[in-house]
């Protein structure tokens, strides 16, 4: 059987009030007993232990109700003041308990007005007193200055768990706030991913409404190459439903408008060259190396290949200039791995640092690879991913896993 924290916390407090109770009651004990020569005070002490019981007793519900446990013991302390006992922070003690918890459990005005009245109720009483005669600074002042102290010493302590509050809050409003923009840049990156990978799409059915009509045209005359462009045909609507599945896993939900995309093709391995004339004027050498027979790439993931080999060489452009990258290009039957490092660690390449590397990884992800960065064992950077020949989409990259 387990316990809840609240309910831990509720018997942690019940045991320290318990104990300051049986403290208090000592102390007031100890406060009735003392005796100055020359003043007159009452002979038994049963009294004062009496009233200190019932004003203790009181401060057990003090967290719960701070006024009504003040009202208890200003009555138990204006009666053992009226009954001739000397004045003295002893005898004060489950009073300023009590003030102690009002001021650090209510607010401001609260904690002046009844703070306030306590304080002026037991001075006039100490002064009408006519039991005690003589000390009027004792029995004035003291008691002016000793109930001060625990409505100051509240005050700063309610001050001090607001401000712990508040700075909890602002901690937890700005993890809020990061995460919302993470998922914010996540799924701006898919909607980009998905726009490319559409005009891929787009371009796969423009070909295939083409062959088709050729195939229409030539069928009555030419049926030998009609049923070739019908072959042709279904090769390239089985691509394009291999990019359009990769498509829909990216964009899971569609709502925004797209807006108008440049007609220009998207691009892929073929312009790596481009890219990699583009870096070293920017003062960054790179050097590409191909192992394997390089293999024919689907649209959609030869565009995500040059874009994350795209991403990988712009951090390094903008955090290493001056120093060198390098670009492995590995084909085997079924995948190309494509790993890009760099002799000078980036600081904004750190994993999970930044969203460049995020945006990467969801690309890899959106036609079913994978792709890992991090610093190397020997120093600098590196961005590994390795990417299927042709899209998976979600449920197929899941079940090969």
């Amino acid at each position: 059987m387990t316990t809840s924290p609240d309910r831990r916390t509720g018997r942690r407090y019940t045991a320290t009030d318990v104990i300051l109770v049986l403290g208090l009651l000592g102390t007031v004990t100890l406060g009735a007993s003392i005796a100055i020569p020359g003043v007159s005070q009452p002979r038994e002490d049963w009294p004062a232990e009496v009233l200190a019981a019932v004003s203790c007793l009181a401060q057990l519900r003090a967290r719960t109700y701070p006024r009504s446990a003040l009202v208890v013991a200003t009555v138990a302390t204006v009666i053992t003041v009226a009954l001739g006992y000397l004045v003295t922070p002893l005898i004060l003690a489950p009073l300023m308990i009590a003030l102690f918890r009002l001021a650090a459990g209510t607010d401001t005005r609260t904690t002046r007005v009844w703070g306030g009245l306590t304080i002026a109720v037991v001075v006039a009483t100490a002064v009408f007193d006519t039991h005690t005669t003589g000390m009027l600074l004792l029995r004035t002042v003291g008691p002016v200055l000793w109930l001060m102290l625990p409505l100051v010493g509240g005050s700063r302590d309610r001050l001090r768990r607001a401000h712990t509050e508040s700075v909890q809050a602002r901690a937890a409003y700005a993890e809020r706030t990061r995460e919302e923009e993470a998922r914010l840049r996540v799924a701006e990156e898919r909607l980009r991913i998905a726009r490319e990978l559409h005009d891929v799409v787009a371009h796969h059915m423009a070909v295939a409404n083409a062959q088709a009509g050729t195939a229409r045209h030539l069928a009555p005359t030419h049926p030998e190459q009609a049923m070739k462009l019908l072959d042709e045909l279904t090769a390239t609507t089985s691509s394009a439903l291999f990019e359009l599945r990769a498509t829909v896993g990216v964009l899971r939900q569609i709502g925004d408008d797209l807006g108008d995309d440049s007609l220009e093709p998207a691009p892929g391995l073929d312009r790596l060259p481009e890219l990699i004339a583009t870096c070293e004027s920017a003062g960054v050498e790179v050097t590409v190396v191909t192992q394997g027979e390089p293999r024919p790439l689907s649209p959609g993931v030869d565009l995500t290949a040059y874009r994350i080999i795209q991403e990988a060489l712009t951090n390094v452009t903008k955090h290493g200039a001056g120093t060198g990258a390098s670009v492995r290009l590995t084909y085997s039957d079924s995948r190309v791995l494509i790993s890009v490092t760099n002799d000078a660690a980036t600081t904004s390449s750190v994993p999970g640092g930044g969203y460049g590397l995020m945006g990467m990884r969801e690309r890899a992800h959106s036609v079913g690879g994978d792709l890992h960065a991090g610093p190397r064992p020997e120093g600098g950077f590196e961005v590994a991913t390795a990417l299927p020949l042709h899209p998976l989409a979600p449920d197929e990259n899941e079940a090969i896993l």
